[in-house]
């Protein structure tokens, strides 16, 4: 771990102290206790190359030191380790149930980060632990407090909003609704019915066409599907007839 500790030094405003740095580690080879290590205690470049090298989850160690950087730190960070751990999620079912049983929560919440890219990656990885039924409950549910949160907020602004922060409730609600375009089995139909009658009626037409493509899922919930066969925005008519979708 010699070697390890020696890289394990701040991180500079410079970027290109930054990029040196990133280079240098990128064309070391290290062991899985190094990579371990650069995860848990590492800077931004470190936990960055760390995150791309990792190859193997053997067990809650390994996984915690990733999900524990899925959040909370550099954006630079949080991509390289989403990207990871849906390349892992794909390739292994050992590593598919190691996960399931400890990252319901923080995939919720990475599921509405700032960065699309990983919004996309984490819903994808989602959907791999999908027949894990605890974590999809434990999942859904948290999704559906973030989309209510959401809806709540939309519902306070007004005209005089700054536009940034009615698109950040917007956007976060956007993933919310792709992950439960996924996940409906897994909440209440009153529930959800209420949410795509609510999200049937915003202005934001993305909104409404992630609400026609839970319809065209599910099959179910006739009266926002009858409401939205008559949306003025082509692509919300569509999406209720995709053949992706039904």
């Amino acid at each position: 771990m010699e070697e390890s500790t020696n890289y394990n030094c701040e991180y500079y405003e410079d970027l290109d102290t930054n990029f040196k740095q990133a280079c240098e580690l990128c064309d070391k080879e290290y062991s899985h206790d190094e990579l371990l290590e650069f995860l848990k205690h590492g800077n931004i470049p470190q936990k960055q190359i760390a995150a791309l090298k990792f190859d193997n989850v053997n067990n809650t160690d390994d996984a915690f030191a990733l999900i524990n950087n899925l959040t909370g730190c550099d954006g630079k960070i949080r991509e390289a380790v989403a990207q990871k751990i849906n390349n892992l999620l794909t390739d292994n079912e050992n590593t598919r149930t190691i996960f399931a049983q400890i990252s319901p929560d923080v995939f919720a919440d990475a599921t509405i980060d700032i960065n699309g890219n990983i919004c996309r990656l984490i819903v994808d990885s989602a959907v791999i632990l999908k027949n894990y039924t605890l974590f999809s409950e434990i999942y859904t549910n948290k999704i559906i407090r973030y989309t209510r949160e959401a809806l709540n907020e939309l519902d306070k602004f007004i005209f005089r909003d700054k536009k940034y922060i009615i698109n950040k409730q917007i956007f976060k609600l956007y993933w919310c609704l792709e992950a439960l375009s996924e996940f409906y089995g897994y909440t209440d139909e009153q529930t959800l019915q209420n949410i795509l009658i609510k999200c049937s009626g915003l202005s934001e037409y993305t909104i409404r066409e992630k609400t026609a493509q839970i319809v065209a899922k599910s099959g179910k919930f006739k009266c926002v599907k009858e409401k939205l066969m008559n949306d003025e925005n082509y692509y919300v008519r569509e999406a209720l007839h995709h053949p992706c979708f039904l």
